[in-house]
């Protein structure tokens, strides 16, 4: 409201001065046909004067003389008139001395005396015509200057607060948006799940101010719903390792027949549990792991040597490598340099080596790849088996998510080893993608900025 102000006056102004504009324009108009119309009949009383006295010369009678006298009374009230209403033109006294003189025109024996007055009369009717005519032209030079002067009042009026309409939306718009990027900082600040978040505005607009005020109030309330979470994870894959590992425990005690033998049936009942234990170990080694990352707040970028966290994770494998009949092919190529958090980045290749592990064709050769482009260092992961769907290849990075091929090592998987994966790389400033490529049915792709 307070941005149109200006244009309220402006629109003000301007109805003054077209009111003005239509009032000069009014009483000019006015006075113009009244001035004409005089004009007119001052000059066709002038003829009747002249020609009533000529013909009373020709033929003196009463009747003549009194139309005489009563056109020189009217020729009189024109005139004065126009001497009046056009301030007193020069003519104005010269022609009053020669109505003067016409008014003894019956004491005037000799035409050639009368006909020289008439003719000095009927001039200065013309020296008055053309003086009246003088003035009004005057008079419209004068309107039309009066216009020309509004004119350049309402351009200057018009610039004037139409920039300061502008300048005050401006500064009305700064005071919103300036809080609407305060609210931008706080939402991405949530998204990000930084416990710190910018300083609350001490002014802006109440709406704004109570959008803030939610966001920070919902803030609190994830950081309580986080703590909850994560607590419920630490605790929940704690608690179970104490009474998993006394299981591990009798069942290794069964199964080496210390307490007696067992028949073949309780042998195979005793092979289960060995089974579900060990599934249910490798969900709360999960668990754990996954919990972890999320409780890892910043990443500690420094330089590494790629090759050799490659081979140090490639021979914890080797034994399930054995089983499979598998092999690892790594191939880094010469002058990349890598700069990453070692943990994260070590998380990424055990979990897309073990997936490697788990779903490629026995006796196959995995393929780990570190190339590097322009912007990117890139980290790919090779092996032969099925192809991954098109239609889960979005969701398989989610946790808990899980394609529906069946793995080499007969464990179910928890569905947590790409969602770790996926958010390593982005807590890397990267990301993780499935690529086709010609040499392999499946290829995970981890991109990583080559600077940080």
């Amino acid at each position: 409201m307070v941005a149109l102000i200006p244009l309220i006056a402006l629109l003000w102004q301007s109805q003054q001065d077209f009111d003005d504009v239509s009032d000069i324009t009014t009483v000019n108009t006015q006075f113009f046909v009244s001035v004409a119309s005089e004009l007119r009949d001052l000059e066709l009383i002038g003829q009747d004067v002249e020609r009533l006295i000529k013909q009373y010369q020709v033929l003196p009678n009463a009747q003549l003389d009194e139309l005489a006298d009563f056109a020189i009374v009217r020729f009189e009230d024109k005139l004065e008139f126009l001497c009046n209403v056009l301030g007193n033109l020069p003519e104005c006294s010269v022609i009053t001395a020669h109505i003067t003189k016409l008014r003894d025109y019956a004491d005037f024996n000799d035409s050639l005396v009368i006909n020289a007055h008439l003719a000095r009369f009927a001039n200065s009717v013309d020296i008055v015509k053309e003086q009246v005519n003088g003035a009004v032209a005057v008079r419209i030079a004068e309107q039309q200057a009066h216009l020309d002067s509004i004119q350049k009042r309402q351009g200057w009026s018009t610039g004037v607060l139409v920039l300061l309409s502008l300048a005050l939306i401006l500064v009305a718009a700064q005071l919103i948006i300036k809080p609407v990027r305060k609210l931008q900082e706080i939402i991405r600040a949530i998204a990000s799940s930084s416990h710190k978040l910018p300083n609350k505005s001490e002014s802006a607009p109440k709406e704004l101010m109570a959008v803030e005020k939610d966001l920070f109030w919902l803030n609190g309330r994830l950081q309580q719903l986080e703590k909850v979470r994560t607590a419920l994870l630490r605790h929940a894959s704690h608690e179970l390792k104490t009474p998993l590992a006394s299981i591990k425990e009798g069942c290794a005690i069964l199964e080496t027949e210390v307490v007696g033998k067992l028949s073949d049936g309780q042998s195979e009942v005793v092979g289960l549990l060995n089974t579900s234990t060990e599934r249910l170990n490798l969900l709360v080694v999960k668990l754990l792991d996954y919990n972890s990352l999320l409780q890892q707040a910043e990443p500690n970028f420094r330089a590494l040597n790629i090759e050799e966290m490659i081979d140090d994770c490639v021979s914890e494998y080797q034994l399930l490598l054995a089983q499979n009949d598998q092999l690892i092919n790594v191939e880094v190529f010469p002058g990349i340099n890598v700069s990453s958090d070692a943990e994260l980045l070590r998380r990424i290749l055990d979990n897309l080596v073990s997936n490697a592990i788990a779903y490629a064709t026995v006796s196959s050769t995995i393929v780990v790849r570190v190339t590097q482009n322009a912007q990117f260092v890139l980290l790919d992961v090779l092996n032969d088996g099925n192809p991954i769907n098109a239609n889960i290849r979005a969701e398989i990075f989610e946790p808990f998510k899980r394609g529906g091929d069946k793995r080499n090592d007969k464990v179910m998987g928890a569905g947590l080893g790409l969602s770790i994966v996926a958010d390593c790389a982005r807590l890397l400033n990267g990301d993780v993608t499935i690529v086709d490529v010609n040499e392999a049915a499946v290829c995970f792709r981890v991109r990583l900025p080559r600077s940080v």
